[in-house]
């Protein structure tokens, strides 16, 4: 498991307590140089300071910063050096001389394998503290601001942080031994992990590729991505409110070999399963979706509800995976957005309009932008279903449409974003700039592009009002957040 004791029983001693062998011969090459003298395989002495973005446990070896994967903030460990880079160190736990109090045994089987979860080691409660210092830290680093500069509310988790993603992509392929197997590859690997059991999916999802895997085998269907007519990856989503489920199978042909057998069998043997499709997916980028979808039996559609609203979801149809948190989420940025019916609001990266749907009831209009034509499609197409008739949606960017709008006219009161990790892009941002709407709110899944966007709208004459984290994710490192800004 990450963070577990070395179990080799060899000797170690301190960094400064001894000179270096010379690493020869099998020998441990014992650190007492600086840091920029160290190789891999040296050992070092390292107090954890804090979690990183990726979950891994953040040190300093002499003012250089190395990262500790499995090591928990307050530990004190022996680690062996695997990589020297010129602004920071890599290397894995070799002892634990002194253990976190919010150290734990994981729940998963596989979760040293895995790679889908990162802090199942560490209790719920310490996770919650892990990610709001991670939103603190990066602020301070990327946005200045520490302290009582930063108003900060307490992190938002959940009271049951088990069992909660409402969909899976597992890719298909062979066991070790033989046998057909779904699951996830291993980190920087090509192994394939059986996640059957998974503690962090929804029960019925994890049934349903269960059986999926054993009737699969059963009807031959030929696994793996390659040059052959086969299985790639299995998707499945769940309507929680009506364990009804949705199945894409994602496969280099469309008619690959026991294709009709698989799909009569999962009629007859799973009903909850209410939609079949397949997508043709030839590429070797790590994309699990091709461009062209067929309905091979069912409703073309899976339909889902959040809070009030219901959402109809074509296969390829982006939803959030934690409709609980999703609620508290949703319900941040009606906070944030202040809106007395009165308001006009744009949702600059709109999706499938899940944000604007929530705000339209709340506006006098609300408009989406989306690039993604299939996703605009989705959110018109949400909009009537929920009729939300102020709410419209419109393929293109931001920063292109915004300005024509201000020119015709049209000078929003609130501007949403959610955009991807890599953050808001720096034309939208100098288009915020230029329109200046009197709220701008911010739903972030990565604190470090979050603090660089909102240092750029704090030299733009932005203040911020608030930042609430909110644990969408339990057992992984992400963390997302809502940030109020005011001019």
């Amino acid at each position: 498991m990450p963070g577990g004791a070395d179990r080799t029983g060899s000797k170690r001693v301190r960094a400064a307590a001894a000179p270096r062998a010379n690493g020869r011969d099998g020998a441990v090459r014992i650190a007492d140089a600086a840091a920029d003298e160290l190789r891999p395989g040296d050992r070092i002495v390292v107090t954890i300071k804090r979690i990183g973005i990726n979950g891994e446990g953040v040190g300093y070896y002499k003012r250089k910063a190395v990262f500790v994967p499995g090591a928990l903030p307050g530990e004190v460990v022996k680690a062996a050096v695997t990589g020297v880079e010129p602004n920071r160190l890599t290397a894995r736990i070799a002892e634990i001389e002194k253990r976190s109090s919010h150290r734990v045994k994981p729940v998963c089987p596989v979760y040293d394998r895995c790679g889908g979860c990162q802090l199942q080691h560490m209790n719920y409660a310490g996770q919650l503290a892990a990610k709001e210092e991670l939103v603190r830290e990066a602020f301070a680093r990327y946005a200045g601001l520490e302290g009582a500069a930063l108003p900060l509310r307490p992190i938002i988790g959940m009271g049951e942080p088990w069992r909660y993603r409402n969909k899976a992509q597992l890719q298909a392929g062979h066991k070790p031994g033989g046998g057909l197997a779904l699951g996830l590859y291993e980190p920087g690997s090509r192994r394939l992990v059986d996640i059957a059991g998974c503690a962090v999916q929804h029960p019925a999802v994890s049934a349903a590729a269960e059986r999926i895997q054993r009737l699969a085998e059963r009807a031959g269907v030929p696994v793996g991505a390659g040059p052959d007519d086969a299985l790639r990856t299995v998707v499945l989503r769940v309507a929680p409110e009506s364990g009804e489920l949705q199945l894409t199978l994602v496969a280099s042909a469309e008619q690959f070999p026991g294709r009709d057998r698989l799909v009569e069998a999962i009629r007859r043997e799973l009903p909850q399963i209410i939609s079949i499709s397949v997508n043709v997916n030839r590429g070797s980028s790590p994309l699990v979706f091709g461009e062209r979808t067929r309905l091979l039996w069912g409703k073309p559609d899976l339909e889902t509800r959040l809070g009030d609203l219901r959402f109809k979801l074509s296969p390829r149809a982006f939803f959030q995976l934690n409709p609980e948190q999703t609620v508290k989420l949703y319900d941040l940025a009606r906070e944030a957005a202040a809106l007395t019916g009165r308001e006009t609001v744009v949702d600059a990266y709109c999706g499938t309009g899940t944000i604007a749907l929530w705000l339209a009831p709340h506006a006098r209009e609300v408009r989406g932008i989306e690039t993604i034509r299939e996703a605009v499609d989705d959110a018109e197409r949400n909009a009537r279903l929920n009729g939300r008739t102020n709410a419209r949606f419109y393929v293109g960017r931001a920063e292109e449409l915004l300005p024509r709008w201000v020119k015709q006219g049209f000078r929003p009161d609130v501007i949403v974003v959610d955009p991807p990790r890599t953050g808001c892009d720096a034309a939208l941002l100098r288009t915020v700039a230029d329109v200046k709407p009197a709220r701008f709110v911010y739903v972030s899944c990565n604190p470090a592009t979050l603090a660089k966007d909102c240092r750029v709208l704090l030299d733009a004459g932005y203040r911020i009002e608030w930042v609430q984290p909110v644990d969408m994710f339990p057992q992984t490192s992400h963390v997302e957040s809502v940030t109020l800004l005011v001019r």
